[in-house]
């Protein structure tokens, strides 16, 4: 049993990742701020990766997990499994990340109840400039591509308007929220927290990470995990296909469905109806309304712009580490 722990161990040591204390606690430092990203809808993890440097290494760690990982653990050849993967990579990573998403999500949690309009409308500017960015990247902006940001705009605003403003928390569900997030950390620019809020289900992840050793809250913690895990080993190939056959056109329909989703994180809402579900008030259905100006009407429009800029500023550093 020892030998075995042994060559398991020596398998670890020998996947790609960091060779030592000061290399593991920068790559955890950088999942940090991939998961302060990822908290926030409108700032992509994906984009932190690249500006930090380590977005090649992130997808190639993700692809690592392919056809022959999964020959050699069927042959039973688990140190050969685990050396073949870029697990010591992915483990200081995540680790970071979920540190940051814990303690993110009870700061964001807290602040959309207390302050609503004011956080929605930092959201709202986060995404509006993530459509900027994102539309930046179509290249040639032909009719074909502007027809196709307008289909995914239109497709999107209706798509957000059907979906309830409580979705179910059945754990099924609660996979597939994990499986079409996670998607987001592969993307710079489109967010996973972003995806969530379409999903109705952004509220109810952060406030299950706010304490996430409550038995209730650590089952649908693992099972959203889950779905994480296994989106981004099937998605991610789907995704790098589309985006290397038909960069331009899967580009033009991302940018459009960010757009057509701003219907979503309008922040001036009025509440149509509600109910009492478990023990507490829901929101069922409710319509975007023209906001009056008062003083939370500037504060939001400031903090608006702010997050604006935070995503323009981070597309110029990007900018900047790609051209260097």
């Amino acid at each position: 049993m020892s030998d075995d722990k042994t060559t398991l161990a020596r398998a670890f040591m020998a996947s790609p990742g960091p060779r030592d204390l000061r290399g593991a606690a920068l790559l955890w430092a950088k999942g940090v701020c991939m998961g302060t990203a990822d908290i926030i809808p409108g700032v992509s993890g994906g984009t932190i990766a690249f500006i930090t440097g380590i977005y090649t290494q992130l997808v190639d760690a993700i692809r690592s997990f392919d056809a022959a990982f999964v020959r050699r653990l069927l042959a039973l050849d688990f140190p050969g499994a685990l050396a073949s993967v870029h697990l010591r990579f992915l483990v200081c990573l995540l680790l970071g990340i979920v540190t940051a998403m814990v303690g993110m999500a009870h700061v964001v949690n807290s602040l959309l109840h207390s302050h609503p309009i004011e956080i929605w409308a930092l959201f709202f500017g986060l995404i509006a400039a993530s459509v900027y960015v994102i539309g930046g990247e179509i290249r040639p902006l032909g009719a074909a591509n502007a027809a196709l940001v307008v289909l995914g705009a239109a497709v999107s605003y209706l798509l957000v308007g059907m979906i309830p403003v409580t979705t179910p928390e059945t754990l099924p569900f609660i996979f597939a929220c994990g499986a079409i997030a996670i998607c987001a950390m592969i993307l710079p620019g489109i967010s996973g927290a972003f995806l969530l809020l379409m999903l109705g289900k952004y509220e109810y992840i952060t406030g299950a990470l706010r304490n996430p050793l409550a038995a209730d809250n650590l089952l649908v913690i693992a099972v959203f995990v889950c779905g994480a895990g296994a989106g981004i080993i099937v998605f991610s190939r789907v995704l790098h296909y589309l985006l290397h056959r038909w960069q331009a056109a899967t580009v033009s329909v991302l940018t459009g469905f960010m757009l057509g989703a701003l219907r979503k994180v309008w922040p001036w809402k009025e509440v149509l109806e509600s109910a009492v579900i478990g023990g507490r008030e829901r929101v069922l259905r409710e319509q975007n309304v023209m906001p009056g100006v008062d003083g939370e009407f500037f504060m939001a429009i400031v903090l608006a712009l702010a997050g604006a800029v935070v995503v323009l500023l981070l597309d110029r550093v990007s900018r900047g580490g790609k051209r260097a």
